[in-house]
């Protein structure tokens, strides 16, 4: 069961190994102010009150469980919830969950960071054509070990180490695994099995 709350993630604290969080909430006040001119502005092709506030147990590459935030769509907020339980119960590792605002809306930063993120109102990379996070209905998970690749590019650079996608280490998205099982039980496409533009990192589900 979502549970919906309006504490910020700093007030609880970390889950037991076994107790999940996924919890889903109206965007409060303070993460429509945070947002505003960083990953929202007016012109964007969603609304701030279509947009959902996050927060959801992962399991970080030391093992420990820790509570990160996502913003996504609210028509795709309870399914993120049910994948998400699905990955902590499989102690699939996540280096961090944070929203883009921490990296002042930049994309590049946060993939650099090896961030897990979603909504952020910008243009699919080197194109005039809006993202699905732009919509709030894409997820990039580990972008380091799972790095995008648009024509002769690899985003992030660090993602280079990662491109023999057979010798799969921690956090590395493969077809078949946990990950790509879990999205792809709640209606999600993978980035990683596009022909073009593979995008390892990239679950998405248009409206």
């Amino acid at each position: 069961m979502v549970a919906p709350s309006a504490a910020p993630a700093s007030s609880s604290p970390p889950p037991s190994a076994g107790a999940f969080v996924g919890t889903v909430e109206v965007l409060p006040a303070a993460a429509r102010q945070r947002m505003t001119g960083v990953s929202w502005r007016p012109g964007c092709p969603v609304g701030l009150d279509d947009l959902r506030l996050l927060r959801l147990s992962y399991v970080d590459f030391d093992g420990a469980a820790q509570v990160g935030e996502l913003v996504v769509h609210r028509a795709i907020a309870d399914a993120t919830v049910r994948v998400f339980a699905k990955l902590f119960a499989a102690r699939f590792p996540i280096r961090g969950m944070q929203t883009i605002e921490a990296y002042d809306g930049s994309d590049d930063a946060s993939m650099a960071a090896d961030n897990t993120s979603a909504f952020n109102c910008r243009n699919v990379p080197n194109t005039k054509h809006w993202s699905n996070h732009a919509y709030g209905r894409a997820i990039d998970i580990n972008t380091v070990e799972n790095p995008y690749l648009p024509g002769k590019q690899i985003m992030p650079p660090a993602g280079k180490d990662y491109l023999d996608r057979r010798a799969v280490r921690p956090g590395m998205i493969v077809a078949g695994d946990v990950v790509v099982t879990a999205f792809k039980a709640e209606g999600f496409a993978w980035g990683g099995a596009w022909r073009t533009g593979v995008d390892y990192q990239h679950f998405e589900k248009p409206g």
